[in-house]
């Protein structure tokens, strides 16, 4: 489902290269759970970022689905991610002007898939539980509750991948554990492909497969502890 070739990234620092990430190889079967982790600065977020094409890499390529999507105009990769992937951040990006189903309308109106919209949204609402919910506004919605109201969204246009970035840094434990646990049944339930970055290892073990960052290049490559 996703396979990266030779990925580097690099910025400019003082005149000079600032490289963030080296030399990554790494495929991801379809339907895993895989989580990245390392200490901070170690390139988890940028790593994200190329492998759901949102940023451009300095070298290599990446292939979702079996599309080159580096190979895509801007506006292509658009295109395909609103067709294929969904994200879920530490911070929720809502819109604060949009009751909590009508953020999780926003990438079905995107896509123009208007029959059946209400209903499909509701029923992602009432699956993260959240169907008493539905008219609020962020405002007037928990942290707990506003990132299931993310995950509900991302989930909308029933994506092959999930990119999670730090998807319960801003939660208390119990509710993250809520989160990570409907990540877990919805990957299952889905079959969608799911690529959590965290920090936490006690989270990461739980994914099929944990890769470990270390100064931007692979460190370690192996399952995770729960038996599966």
């Amino acid at each position: 489902m996703i396979v990266a070739e030779g990925l580097q990234k690099s910025y400019t620092s003082g005149g000079r290269p600032l490289p963030v990430l080296q030399c990554i190889d790494v495929e991801v079967a379809q339907e895993a759970f895989v989580s990245i982790v390392g200490p901070s600065g170690s390139g988890k977020t940028t790593l994200l970022g190329l492998l759901a094409g949102l940023d451009q890499p300095t070298a290599g390529r990446v292939y979702l689905d079996g599309v080159d999507i580096f190979g895509l105009s801007e506006d292509g990769r658009a295109e395909f991610r609103s067709q294929n992937v969904g994200f879920v951040f530490q911070t929720f990006h809502l819109l604060p002007t949009l009751t909590a189903i009508e953020n999780v309308l926003v990438p079905l109106e995107l896509k123009g898939d208007y029959k059946g919209a209400y209903d499909q949204a509701e029923a992602l609402l009432i699956r993260v539980g959240l169907g008493h919910r539905t008219g609020h506004y962020p405002a007037q919605l928990s942290g707990g509750e506003q990132q299931r109201v993310a995950l509900a969204r991302a989930f909308a246009n029933k994506p092959k991948i999930l990119f999670a970035d730090e998807p319960t840094g801003n939660l208390d434990q119990a509710t993250g554990e809520g989160i990570i646990e409907m990540l877990e049944e919805l990957n299952q339930v889905s079959r969608t492909t799911l690529i959590l970055v965290t920090h936490d290892m006690a989270l990461a073990e739980r994914a099929h497969r944990v890769i470990g960052l270390v100064g931007g290049r692979i460190a370690s490559d192996r399952p995770g502890s729960v038996i599966r």
